[in-house]
């Protein structure tokens, strides 16, 4: 009865506590978007030259940067410029976290469904890029059965998606994408104009072109939440800066030629969001219809984990073996290996691999690139070996030197000992925290998704590109992820349990002849 009362008496103060934070969080919605800021919270992604970037210095800096500054200070409020990818900017201004965005996002109908834009302020298109010495890329068409580099999210990426047998790799921003095409892992670039060529005149990069003609013409505006007062503000500080020059100044500073003529407004960009019960449902068919797309992912998450955690396990039990070596020179060696492993972020070890060895490489006289698989594999593998390494030393060590000294008096020499007594008994110690290291494995192959590897958070990453319903493809993200951990849990559950000799099920016969006594 007790029991019962206390559960009842939980479930009533998780439902009064949802409702009191969803009231909140309402009223915050309403009284932010009821009257207009002193000061705006700007999304703004650091890496896109010429539009947005940090100087040497540190500072941000950019035709977009300097635009919005401008618009700041004729209609007398202040910025707050907070970093966010370009990937995330869309979902941030539905969740009303930033009240706009700078980033030269072009004005689609299919984004104006769901957030608002300012009237047009800059007039793009985009480009293909090659290396210098690609023959075979000459327009649009010849485009097909390639490998295209594009940055998750942008028009690009959805050119690109309309290429025949085309091999669409995505990446979370334009420096990464590029990098890519240097590399020699993709045959091309998909991406504006004004940033390809900003990069390659501004000596950054080498050994690129662009090809043929604008594929698109497009049209950038400042982004921000449906039905925000801001937007009439951000609307009325640009016909200023149109209408007094400064416009104009600005464009001939970032990119020196005069302005083109901008329309005053598109024509879809009058839609208004839809809302209400039916948004329900829409929820649940945009669920069920990127369910196929994140099980696709969910199974290369998978295959990542297994291969990376063989590689691992094999690594990582040589690691903790040569931890334990007299030889002192192996034990450095080894301990320096743990030490920067596990000093050092997966993700700066992910782009070090997929990235950072080939660009040397190529700098060094010799060409040379990495299939993706393998690159994550590596990585994921090398860190992981770290750990277990430790793990694998920790449960040598827990056995008692008993053990050893009784081996070695049955004449087992140092290798039988390890074999046949030490490690069996040490694997049973070891086992919980592998399983959590296996665990932690294959919620770390997500972070391969920054070099384009579709995965099960990729695969999120690109539907939402697609839908801006980011609530709800995420949150099936993290169904997903939660159900495979708790699957490997129980794995390793039941091998624990298998293993350990005062928890293994009797043989049938023992068990019937200790129950008739």
């Amino acid at each position: 009865m007790v029991g019962f009362n206390i559960g009842r008496w939980l479930r009533l103060s998780l439902v009064i506590g949802l409702g009191c934070l969803l009231l909140f969080m309402g009223c915050s919605s309403n009284s932010g978007s009821s009257t207009a800021k002193k000061t705006l919270t700007v999304a703004v992604e650091g890496t896109y030259a010429p539009f947005e970037f940090q100087s040497e210095s540190g500072e941000l800096q950019g035709f977009d940067v300097d635009l919005m500054n401008a618009i700041a200070r004729a209609e007398g409020f202040t910025i707050n410029y907070q970093n966010l990818p370009f990937a995330g900017m869309i979902p941030a201004l539905q969740a009303q976290t930033v009240d706009a965005a700078v980033a030269a996002m072009t004005i689609t109908e299919e984004r104006n469904k769901t957030i608002s834009f300012s009237r047009p302020y800059f007039k793009s298109g985009l480009a293909i890029a090659t290396r210098a010495n690609n023959q075979d890329i000459t327009s649009f068409e010849s485009l097909k059965n390639k490998q295209i580099a594009v940055q998750i999210g942008t028009t690009g990426a959805q050119q690109a998606a309309t290429v025949q047998g085309a091999q669409v790799r995505s990446f979370d921003d334009a420096p990464t994408a590029i990098r890519e095409l240097l590399n020699g892992n993709v045959d091309a670039l998909l991406h504006d104009q004004p940033v390809i060529l900003y990069a390659i005149n501004s000596g950054n990069i080498q050994g690129l072109k662009v090809i043929g003609n604008l594929l698109t013409e497009e049209y950038f505006g400042i982004p921000v939440p449906k039905n925000s007062p801001n937007l009439a503000r951000i609307n009325q500080g640009l016909a200023t800066l149109f209408k007094n020059g400064t416009y104009n100044q600005l464009y001939q500073k970032w990119f020196g030629v005069a302005p083109p003529p901008l329309p005053e407004k598109l024509p879809f960009q009058e839609q208004t969001a839809t809302g209400g019960v039916s948004a329900l449902f829409t929820s649940f068919s945009v669920i069920l219809t990127a369910l196929p797309l994140l099980l696709r992912g969910a199974l290369v998450t998978l295959q990542l984990t297994a291969f990376s955690v063989v590689l691992g396990l094999i690594g990582g039990s040589l690691l903790g073996i040569a931890r334990l070596s007299k030889i002192l020179p192996v034990r450095w060696a080894t301990r320096a290996y743990i030490d920067f492993f596990r000093g050092t972020p997966l993700l700066v070890q992910i782009f070090m691999i997929y990235f950072g060895i080939p660009a040397i490489a190529q700098e060094l006289g010799f060409p040379l690139s990495l299939n993706r698989l393998v690159a994550a594999v590596l990585a994921l593998s090398l860190n992981s070996a770290a750990y277990i390494a430790e793990i694998v030393r920790g449960g040598i060590a827990s056995i008692e030197l008993g053990q050893t000294e009784a081996a070695e008096s049955l004449g087992l020499d140092a290798v039988q000992t390890m074999r046949y007594v030490i490690f069996p008994q040490a694997f049973r110690r070891m086992l919980p925290p592998l399983g959590n290291e296996f665990i932690s494995l294959l919620k770390d192959t997500s972070l391969v998704a920054v070099i384009g590897f579709e995965e099960l958070f990729r695969q999120g990453q690109l539907i939402v590109a697609e839908n801006y319903r980011s609530f709800e493809i995420y949150a099936a993200v993290a169904v997903i992820y939660l159900c495979l951990t708790l699957l490997s849990s129980q794995v390793f559950s039941r091998i624990e349990t298998w293993l350990n000799p005062l928890t293994r099920s009797r043989h049938p016969k023992v068990a019937s002849i200790e129950a008739r006594s």
